[in-house]
């Protein structure tokens, strides 16, 4: 099996809540299915390409009937990086994306990182009624979120990422520690409770 950790946090597991949710998930699912070849993307030290000018008027150009070699630097880099991104959550069996809640939302380069995989004509297409179907069925998603208050996994984040990978047909599976700013007298226990069920997560898979 080959799994894709993507990491959306610029701090490490002795400073982030989520990322030490990814190591625990990580460690157990390493020592359960040893067989496993685990690609560690951490979205805060390496490049994230964005959806820009460059990129837009690159498509546009290929699609137009230019070869890749005639765009510019700028928009060969990004569209290589783009599609490098595409391949990688392609060649995934499972996927777990560990993130903070930030404003009620993921970081901002997570979305980017989700773009590079969301992709008509690649991970959906349009049906002949125009309606949009999903075409990754062969993919299990784990999402891994922290977050200081009270959500029940209702937050503007845990839904658009389970709906995101549902919409391109994903298995998926959210699991939230939360609450730790809201009751940081419990702070401790409920990390652990949750470092539990990420565990018990990671064994069923």
């Amino acid at each position: 099996m080959r799994a894709l950790i993507v990491r959306a946090h610029p701090l490490d597991p002795s400073k982030s809540r989520s990322m030490t949710m990814a190591d625990a998930f990580v460690e157990e699912l390493t020592a359960h299915r040893p067989d496993t070849v685990v690609d560690d993307v951490r979205l805060y030290e390496t490049a994230v390409p964005e959806i820009d000018l460059d990129m837009m008027t690159g498509w546009e150009r290929l699609r137009a009937g230019e070869h890749f070699s005639h765009l510019t630097g700028a928009q060969q880099n990004k569209l290589a990086l783009f599609d490098q991104y595409t391949k990688q959550f392609q060649s995934a069996d499972l996927v777990v994306i560990a993130n903070p809640l930030w404003n009620l939302s993921v970081p901002t380069r997570l979305k980017a990182w989700i773009d590079t995989i969301c992709r008509a004509g690649v991970t959906f297409r349009y049906t002949a009624e125009g309606e949009a179907e999903g075409l990754v069925m062969d993919k299990t998603v784990v999402h891994l979120q922290a977050s200081g208050g009270h959500f029940g996994q209702q937050d503007p984040a845990s839904l658009y990422i389970a709906g995101m990978f549902q919409f391109l047909g994903c298995t998926t599976h959210t699991l939230a520690a939360e609450g730790m700013d809201h009751e940081p007298d419990r702070a401790e226990e409920i990390m652990e409770a949750a470092l539990l069920r990420v565990r018990e997560l990671a064994r069923s898979l």
